[in-house]
C-alpha cells in the first residue's frame, strides 16, 4: 500500500528537507542532479515527491553523494522512514484528494495525452469537459450531505464506458476543496486491503470503489467486506465517510437478487449493503445533456467535438471517448488468427473465466474458431504475430488484448480456511481482454456456443476451480452434457466445493449412493460444512441414525444447524417425537432461535400450552419475533383476544414490524380507530404502508366512504401508488366517474397505468362499452400490453376485423417480447398459424428463448421434426437465458431429442 506521505513520516520529511537544502545550496534543478547521481529523472522526481514512498537505499546513497552530503545519516534517515511505514504509526488509508491523478483512479483515458510534468506529478492527460447529467444531481446531494457531516454510499450502475468512474472523480471535487481524503484499496488485491484496512478509515475520508465486484465480488471475503462497510457506515463517530463504487449491470443483478429457494444466498450482506444505495448510469446522453455537449464543443473542447462527430445520432459519447469504436474496428478487421484469439477471450470472460486469460489456453482454443482455409495457412509463429497485432494501442491507450501480471501476494496467507484446495499456478504469460470487447462479446456472442477447442483448452490449460466449476455450468445450460461432466471433474480435482457436491447430486441421481457419499465426504475435507448436511440426511435416510447425529452435530459446531433440523424433521416425521425433540433441543443448545420455535409447536400440539409459550418467549429473547406472533395467534383463535393483543405488543417491542398489521386490525375492529390509525403511522414510518391500505378497506366495506377515502390518501401522500387504484374504484363505485378518472391519472403521471385498466373493467362489466374502450386505450398508449390485448378481443367479439388488425398493428409497432408473444398466441388460436410463427420469429429476433420452443413445438406439430430440432438447438445455444419460462419445456424436449445430449458443434452427442 502506497498511500503514505510526509505528513504522517517524520523521518521522511527530514530525509527530503536535507535533499532539498542540497539541491538549493549547490543550485541544481531536477534534471541537472539526476546527472550527476547518474538516475533517471522519474526516479529523482520521486525521490522528492511528498506523495511517494521512501526512496530506495541505492537512490539515497547516489543523492547524498551527488550533493555531498553525509550518506550514512541520510541512509539511516531512509531506514526509519520505512521502518516507520511499515509500522503504520500516525497512518491512515488514502491520501488528499488533491493529490490524486484521476486515471490512477480508473478514469478512462480519452485522447492524446500531453508531456507536462511536474514535480513528483505522473504524467498528465487531456480529460474532455465534463457534461453533468441527472445522476450527478443525485450524487452532488450525496457529497453535500457528507460535507456536512452524514456519512452515505452509492455504486453507480451502468454499462463499460457509460462514464461511471468520471462521474464519481467530479462528484468528490467539492470534497477536494475541503481538505477530505481519498482511498483506493488495491494492493495486493483490492479485497484484501480492503477488508485489511477497512477499520482503519478515518472521517473526511472517500472509499474509492471502482469495480466494485472485485471487493464485493470476491468469493472468499466480499460478505466480510460488505459487512465491515456498512459498519463504517453506520458507527457515527467513525464518520463522515463517503463510499463510492462502480458495476455492471450484470453484476449489480446478481448481487440483489434474491437466490431461488433451496439455494445458498452468497450475498446476503452485499444484498442489504446494496439496497437503496446503487444509481443507474444511462448508455447514451440524452437531448439535453448532447445540447451541452455541443456547446462545449463548440466553445473548444476539440475532443469532445471529435467525439459528436461519431456519436452524436447515437449519445454513445462516453464509449466514444473511451475508444470503443477503435477497439471495435481493431476486432472487425483483425486477421483471421487475431480474431480468432478474441473471439476465444470474449467466449471465455462471457461464461464465467477470470480476467487473467492464459495464453497456452487462448492459443489452443482458438484454432476451431478459423476456417478449413485460415487454419492451413497459419505459420508456426502465428500465434506470437496474433497476439503482438492485438497488443497494439488504440485511442485511450487500450489495447484489445493486452498482457497482464497479477499483483504478488505481498501479506500472510489469511487465517480462515480456503473454499477450497490451493490453485495450480498457470504456466506462461496471462493476458486481459478491453472491456468494451469484453461487453461487446456478451451481446453479440450471447447465443454462439463456443466450438470443442475452446471447451478442450479449458479443460487443459485452466486451473481454477472457479472458473472450471462456471465453465462445467454453461456447458450443461447449453446441453454439452459430455463437456460440463468433464470440466466439473476436473473443477473437483482442484478441490472445487461447488463442483464435487454437484458430481454427488448427479451420482445420487443416478442411483449410486456410495459414489455420492464418497464425494460429499471430499467435500468435508475441503472444508465445506454444508455437505455435511446431505451426508447425514443420507445416513439417516439409510438407517444409520448415529452416523447421521454425529455428521450433523459436526456441522452444528460449524455453525449450521441445518441438519440437525432436517434430521428432527425426519424423525418427526416418521412419528418419532422424542427424537424429534432431542435433536432440536441439540440445535438450541447451539445457538438456533428456529429449533425453539419448532420445540415450541410440538409443545403446542402436544397440548402443553404452559410449555409452549415458554418456549415461543425463549424463541422470541434470541430474535425470533415470529414465535410470539404464532403465540398471539394461538391465543386469538382460543378467543383470548387481550391475550393476543399483548403478544403482539410485545413482538412489536421486539422489532417486528410485521405484528403491527394484526394489532391495527384488531383495534380497528374493536372500534379503536385512533389507537388503529396510530399503529398503521407506526408501520408506514418502518416502511411498510400497506397496514394504512387495509385500514381503507376496512373502512370501505363499513360503509364509512370518508374515513376510508382519509386513510387512503395518507397512504398517497406516502408514496403508495397502489392506493390510488383504491381510491378510484371507490369514487367509480359511487358513481363518482370524473373522480375516479382524475385519480387514475395522478396514477399515471406518477408512472403507474394499472389503473386506467382496472376501470375500463368496471366500466365494461357496468355495461359502458364505450367507456371501457376509451380507458384501455388510454391504458394501452401508456404500454399496457394486457389493455391492447383487450381491445383485440372487443373488435374481434363485435366482428370488427379492421379494428382488430389495427390494434394488432399497433402491438407488432412496439416491437418488445411480451407484445410480439401476445400477437403469436392470438394469431395463434384464431387458426392464423402463419402469422404466429411470424411474430414468434420477432420475439427470438428480439431475444426471446421462450418464442424459440414455441416455434419448436408448433414445428413439431406440423411433422417437421428437422426445422424443430434446429429451433431446439438455437434455444440451447442460448444457455441460462432459455431458462426463462422454458425450464419444464427443456426437461421435456432436450432429453427426448438429445438423450446423450450435445457435442459442441450441436450435433447429437454419443453414448458416453
Amino acid at each position: 500500500m502506497h498511500d503514505e506521505h510526509d505528513g504522517h513520516n517524520p523521518a521522511l520529511i527530514e530525509l527530503r528537507e536535507q535533499l532539498r537544502a542540497g539541491i538549493a545550496r549547490m543550485r541544481l534543478n531536477q534534471t541537472e542532479l539526476a546527472g550527476r547521481a547518474r538516475l533517471g529523472r522519474t526516479t529523482v522526481s520521486e525521490a522528492l515527491s511528498p506523495v511517494k514512498p521512501a526512496p530506495s537505499p541505492e537512490t539515497v546513497a547516489a543523492l547524498a553523494r551527488a550533493l555531498r552530503l553525509p550518506v550514512e545519516e541520510l541512509l539511516e534517515l531512509q531506514r526509519s522512514a520505512v521502518e516507520s511505514t511499515k509500522s503504520g504509526m500516525g497512518s491512515v488509508p488514502g491520501r488528499s484528494i488533491g493529490e490524486w491523478d484521476p486515471h490512477d483512479l480508473e478514469v478512462h483515458s480519452a485522447g492524446p495525452g500531453n508531456a507536462d510534468l511536474g514535480p513528483g506529478r505522473s504524467r498528465t492527460r487531456t480529460m474532455p469537459k465534463y457534461v453533468r447529467r441527472e445522476h450527478d444531481r443525485v450524487l452532488a446531494e450525496l457529497v453535500e450531505d457528507a460535507a456536512g457531516g452524514r456519512s452515505g454510499a452509492v455504486v453507480l450502475v451502468g454499462s463499460s464506458s457509460t462514464g461511471k468512474t468520471r462521474a464519481c472523480w467530479e462528484a468528490v471535487q467539492p470534497l477536494a476543496a475541503a481538505g477530505w481524503r481519498l482511498w483506493h484499496p488495491f494492493d495486493p488485491t483490492r479485497a484484501q486491503d480492503a477488508l485489511q484496512d477497512l477499520p482503519r478509515v478515518a472521517p473526511r475520508t472517500v472509499v474509492w470503489l471502482n469495480e466494485t465486484q472485485h471487493y464485493l465480488g470476491d468469493r472468499t471475503v466480499g460478505e466480510q467486506i460488505a459487512a465491515a462497510l456498512h459498519q463504517l457506515l453506520v458507527t457515527s463517530e467513525r464518520g463522515p465517510v463517503l463510499v463510492l463504487g462502480t458495476l455492471w449491470p450484470e453484476y449489480a443483478a446478481r448481487y440483489t437478487t434474491l437466490p431461488a429457494p433451496g439455494q445458498e444466498d452468497s450475498h446476503s450482506r452485499v444484498r442489504e449493503l446494496l439496497a437503496g444505495r446503487t444509481l443507474t448510469v444511462p448508455e447514451t446522453f440524452d437531448a439535453s445533456a448532447l445540447a451541452t455537449a455541443t456547446a462545449l464543443a463548440k466553445s473548444g473542447d476539440r475532443i469532445l467535438a471529435d467525439a459528436l462527430t461519431r456519436a452524436s445520432t447515437n449519445g454513445r459519447i462516453t464509449q466514444d471517448l473511451a475508444g470503443a469504436p477503435e477497439l471495435l474496428s481493431r476486432y472487425h478487421h483483425a486477421s483471421p488468427a487475431a480474431a480468432a484469439v478474441l473471439e476465444a477471450a470474449m467466449d471465455a470472460r462471457r461464461l464465467g473465466v477470470g480476467l487473467h486469460l492464459p495464453h497456452a489456453f487462448l492459443a489452443d482454443a482458438a484454432t476451431d474458431y478459423l476456417t478449413d482455409t485460415d487454419y492451413d495457412q497459419l505459420t508456426d509463429d502465428w500465434a506470437e504475430q496474433a497476439f503482438a497485432e492485438l497488443a497494439t494501442l488504440v485511442h485511450g491507450k487500450q489495447a484489445p488484448l493486452r498482457r497482464t501480471t497479477p499483483r504478488a501476494q505481498r501479506r500472510p496467507p489469511a487465517a480462515a480456511p480456503t473454499a477450497h484446495g490451493p490453485t495450480r499456478p498457470t504456466a506462461g504469460p496471462l493476458f486481459r481482454l478491453a472491456d468494451y470487447l469484453e461487453q461487446h462479446g456478451r451481446t453479440s456472442r450471447s447465443r454462439l456456443c463456443p466450438p470443442a477447442s475452446f471447451w478442450h483448452a479449458a479443460h487443459t490449460h485452466l486451473t481454477d476451480p472457479d472458473d472450471l466449476g462456471n465453465l462445467a455450468g454453461e456447458a450443461e445450460d447449453r446441453y454439452r452434457l459430455q463437456w460440463a461432466h468433464a470440466l466439473r471433474h476436473r473443477a473437483a480435482d482442484y478441490g472445487s466445493i461447488a463442483a464435487l457436491s454437484r458430481l454427488a447430486v448427479t451420482r445420487g441421481e443416478a442411483g449410486d449412493r456410495e459414489g455420492a457419499e464418497a464425494l460429499y465426504r471430499q467435500a468435508v475435507d475441503h472444508g465445506s460444512a454444508a455437505a455435511l448436511y446431505p451426508l447425514a440426511v443420507m445416513r439417516e435416510e439409510a438407517g444409520d441414525r448415529k452416523g447421521a447425529e454425529t455428521l450433523a452435530q459436526q456441522a452444528a459446531d460449524r455453525g449450521d444447524t441445518v441438519a440437525l433440523h432436517r434430521l428432527a424433521g425426519m424423525r418427526g416425521e416418521a412419528g418419532d417425537r422424542e427424537g424429534a425433540e432431542a435433536l432440536y433441543r441439540q440445535a438450541v443448545d447451539h445457538g438456533s432461535a428456529a429449533a425453539l420455535f419448532h420445540l415450541a409447536v410440538m409443545r403446542e400440539e402436544a397440548g402443553d400450552r404452559e410449555g409452549a409459550e415458554a418456549l415461543y418467549r425463549q424463541a422470541a429473547e434470541r430474535g425470533d419475533t415470529a414465535a410470539l406472533s404464532r403465540l398471539a395467534v394461538t391465543r386469538g383463535e382460543a378467543g383470548d383476544r387481550e391475550g393476543a393483543e399483548a403478544l403482539y405488543r410485545q413482538a412489536v417491542d421486539h422489532g417486528s414490524a410485521a405484528a403491527l398489521y394484526p394489532l391495527a386490525v384488531m383495534r380497528e375492529e374493536a372500534g379503536d380507530r385512533e389507537g388503529a390509525e396510530t399503529l398503521a403511522q407506526q408501520a408506514v414510518d418502518r416502511g411498510d404502508p400497506t397496514v394504512l391500505y387495509s385500514l381503507a378497506e376496512m373502512r370501505e366495506e363499513a360503509g364509512d366512504r370518508k374515513g376510508a377515502e382519509t386513510l387512503a390518501q395518507q397512504t398517497a401522500d406516502r408514496g403508495d401508488l397502489t392506493v390510488l387504484y383504491l381510491l378510484a374504484v371507490m369514487r367509480e363505485k359511487t358513481g363518482d366517474r370524473k373522480g375516479a378518472e382524475t385519480l387514475a391519472q395522478q396514477a399515471v403521471d406518477r408512472g403507474d397505468p394499472t389503473v386506467l385498466y382496472s376501470l375500463a373493467k368496471l366500466r365494461e362489466e357496468a355495461g359502458d362499452r364505450e367507456g371501457a374502450e376509451a380507458h384501455y386505450r388510454q391504458a394501452a398508449d401508456h404500454g399496457s400490453i394486457v389493455a391492447l390485448s383487450r381491445l383485440v378481443e372487443m373488435c374481434e367479439e363485435a366482428g370488427d376485423r379492421e379494428g382488430a388488425e389495427a390494434y394488432y398493428r399497433q402491438a407488432a409497432d412496439r416491437s418488445d417480447i411480451p407484445a410480439l408473444h401476445l400477437l403469436a398466441k392470438m394469431r395463434e388460436k384464431a387458426g392464423d398459424r402463419e402469422g404466429a410463427e411470424a411474430h414468434y420469429r420477432q420475439a427470438a429476433d428480439h431475444g426471446s428463448a421462450a418464442a424459440l420452443f414455441h416455434l419448436a413445438e408448433m414445428r413439431e406439430k406440423a411433422g417437421d421434426r428437422e426445422g424443430a430440432e434446429a429451433l431446439y438447438l438455437q434455444a440451447a445455444d442460448c444457455g441460462r437465458a432459455s431458462f426463462m419460462y422454458t425450464l419444464d419445456m427443456r426437461r421435456e424436449a432436450f432429453p427426448r431429442v438429445w438423450p446423450y445430449g450435445l457435442d459442441p458443434d450441436g450435433t447429437p452427442a454419443s453414448s458416453w
